[in-house]
């Protein structure tokens, strides 16, 4: 028995797919010349190809006439766009902002928009990182909670270095593994700015893509300040004094450092006062950092404390802010007011934390 031609299978599959019409009939009249050469099979094949491939022109003709197959070619590339802007928040990268399709700041991570940040948005990616120092098993979400915040304040601090002109609504956030992710190997935690409440508008970003030299000078100097400071010991001198003590030298030695990087920096005309009396200012405010450091008596403590924390207001820099064009309104402090210490335990620290379901908290 003769074998069946190829072409004349390929034309019927062509001609059945109608994927590019005109192919089929090629293809078929091709293959009914070799089948009558060589005297193989497949004659019916080649027909029956040829016949579907030209009904298949004929109504790709009539639907390019009529604006059908414009329409249905409208419809799959803004299918195409849709899914290409909706996917996982660990799906989004560095600097691009979303829209939650659902849900609070709190909310699972689902899926989400990309938008511009030019216009309203939920949220801005800062940064992502794996999770090191796991197993295969389900650790929990405390467990993850201690290194998925640590690492992206640090990520998220980076990324919008400029704290104060952050939006009051703005919370530093984060996206961890779900359990069930877990099992399929996913270790990322994907790291954001988020509105806790309302909308964002603009790119919170503030780093080296878009500071100039001397902007980025500053905050890199001035920024460890406020870093040192948050790392206050949960239990007060009168509790734990080696701790604070140890502390305070921190805090002492971040300002030596800070003043230091101040005074090596060549400043503009427009903002070399503002800088030197700030200088002046972490000067003054090291030395009751380090008698706080150097005591054995947790009252004295508290009296060096309230001092150094005095010689540091909190408007720290802002005359050198306004020369440099940086944010100079300090963000709003919702634990007390700095400028009254009457609470040495918890003096001008600001922040709230929260939690949510695959979710980190702000701070």
């Amino acid at each position: 028995m003769p074998p069946i031609n190829g072409l004349s299978i390929a034309s019927l599959i062509v001609g059945i797919l109608c994927c590019v019409p005109p192919l089929g009939m090629i293809l078929g009249a091709i293959a009914l010349a070799r089948i009558k050469k060589k005297g193989e099979r497949g004659k019916g094949l080649a027909i029956g190809g040829m016949v579907m491939s030209l009904v298949g022109t004929l109504l790709v003709t009539a639907g390019i006439a009529g604006g059908g197959f414009r329409e249905a070619y409208d419809g799959l590339r803004e299918a195409i766009r849709e899914e290409r802007s909706t996917r996982s928040t660990f799906d989004l990268r560095k600097g691009q902002c979303f829209d939650r399709t659902a849900g609070g700041p709190e909310a699972e991570a689902a899926e989400v928009e990309i938008v511009p940040c030019s216009r309203p948005h939920d949220g801005e990616i800062t940064g992502s990182f794996k999770l090191t120092g796991f197993g295969k098993e389900w650790p929990g979400e405390k467990a993850l909670d201690a290194q998925a915040e640590e690492r992206c304040e640090t990520i998220s601090n980076a990324y919008a270095m400029d704290a104060w002109a952050l939006p009051d609504n703005a919370w530093l956030y984060y996206y961890q593994p779900s359990e069930d992710s877990w099992r399929y190997g996913d270790r990322e935690v994907s790291c954001s700015v988020t509105a806790e409440t309302g909308k964002l508008t603009g790119s919170v970003r503030a780093d080296a893509t878009n500071l100039d030299a001397h902007q980025l000078a500053y905050l890199l100097a001035l920024n460890p300040i406020e870093t040192a400071l948050m790392e206050e010991p949960e239990e007060s001198a009168d509790d734990d004094l080696e701790a604070n003590t140890a502390w305070a030298r921190d805090v002492e030695a971040t300002l030596t450092a800070s003043a230091a990087a101040l005074e090596k920096y060549q400043w503009p005309a427009a903002s070399k006062k503002a800088v030197t009396e700030l200088v002046a200012q972490l000067k003054s405010a090291r030395g009751h950092w380090k008698k706080a450091a150097d005591t054995s008596d947790p009252d004295a403590f508290w009296e060096h404390y309230e001092r150094g924390y005095d010689a540091l207001p909190y408007d720290l820099g802002a005359e050198a802010r306004t020369a440099l064009g940086l944010a100079d309104t300090p963000p709003d402090d919702p634990t007390e007011d700095p400028e009254d210490p009457e609470d040495p335990e918890d003096p001008g620290q600001s922040g709230e934390s929260g939690s949510g379901s695959g979710a980190g908290a702000a701070v």
